[in-house]
């Protein structure tokens, strides 16, 4: 059984009812914090590998609602820090969006403001500028639109068949794993030379998905937002040399100073997970300042995070997992800490 297959099931056995509220009321976990990028109302198309990182508004709706009538708060990230080293605090959540995308500020930004939810956007400020590159959706939209795509890889030309759905879901996952592998440098290169081979615009394409700076004051100026830093161009910080790892963290901290007049204090590393960040990317945030540095690797937030606040999980609202019966699931932390094997901290 695929993967998704096999968690599907196991989400199908947990949601039935009364099985996450036994494990919350033996969990010792303090809270959870919650991944989330795009918000659209509309379907996926057939093909949309990255329809995992969007989910419906009507869903984060429900989620806001369904997480404080189990009985959490819905706070930010410095009462969140305060938590996890109180003890007998009362249970909670956050909400952090990553990455800057326009349609949260369209349809995310009204129900936040319904709910009065506090929230946190993790902003890579070289998108904001428009010259990053969102180069997992532009893979998508360029297979999206070809039968056959030629890409220039190290070791030469790779020609990925895109004939059928099948086919495209097979080219963008093998090319996709490799550009994960590659040099930040050399990942890039091999995009660039593949949207102008197909003439895509790739700035364009940034400027049409993520907001400019004047939208995202709107944010700013909210009280019920909280800006945190996600580095300048989005690379996945392992792949980098020191001193550029190091740039990266504190150039996007210094512009989100000098746009808003207020330091960020919390940081998301960009991808998140155990080959994205670990000890150097952690020590890195807690040496340049910042109170709390999320991953993105599952679980929940326990007492011993206190010790840890440079590596905090977070569980994604996964956009292939928006049943409402579900939502009892993401906000049992056990889960998600046996996704680990048991372990509370993930930190190596």
């Amino acid at each position: 059984m695929p993967r998704y297959g096999l968690y599907k099931a196991a989400f199908e056995a947990l949601a039935l009812p009364g099985v996450p509220g036994t494990l919350r009321r033996f969990s010792a976990a303090r809270g959870l914090i919650f991944t989330l990028h795009r918000v659209l109302p509309d379907a996926p198309a057939p093909f949309a590998p990255n329809s995992i990182l969007q989910i419906r508004p009507d869903f984060l709706e429900a989620v806001i609602l369904r997480a404080r009538k189990a009985g959490f708060d819905i706070v930010d990230l410095d009462e969140a820090a305060r938590r996890i080293i109180a003890e007998g605090a009362k249970p909670f959540i956050v909400l952090t969006f990553d990455d800057g995308y326009r349609d949260n500020l369209v349809h995310a930004l009204p129900i936040l403001r319904k709910h009065a939810a506090p929230f946190t956007l993790y902003i890579p400020t070289g998108l904001i500028d428009g010259v990053g590159l969102v180069w997992w959706q532009a893979l998508e939209d360029i297979i999206a639109a070809n039968d056959v795509v030629v890409f220039e890889m190290p070791e030469g030309p790779y020609y990925g068949d895109g004939g059928t759905l099948e086919q495209k879901s097979a080219t963008f996952a093998q090319v996709y794993e490799r550009y994960r592998k590659m040099p930040e440098s050399d990942r890039e290169a091999s995009i660039r030379t593949l949207a102008e081979r197909y003439g895509f615009d790739l700035a364009a394409h940034c400027r049409d998905l993520i907001m400019d700076w004047s939208e995202l004051k709107t944010f700013a100026n909210d009280p019920l937002c909280t800006i945190g830093a996600h580095t300048v161009y989005h690379y996945e910080l392992s792949k980098l040399e020191e001193h550029q790892m190091r740039a990266e963290i504190e150039q996007s901290a210094n512009v989100l100073e000098a746009q808003f007049g207020k330091r960020p204090k919390h940081l998301s590393y960009p991808i998140g997970g155990v080959a994205a960040a670990g000890p150097r990317e952690f020590a890195a945030a807690t040496d340049l300042g910042f109170a709390t540095a999320v991953t993105t690797r599952p679980g929940g937030l326990y007492a011993e995070h206190a010790a840890h606040m440079n590596a905090l999980p977070r569980v994604s609202l996964n956009g292939l997992f928006q049943e409402k019966r579900f939502i009892d699931v993401f906000l049992t932390a056990e889960v998600f800490t046996l996704m680990r094997r048991g372990r509370r901290l993930d930190v190596e």
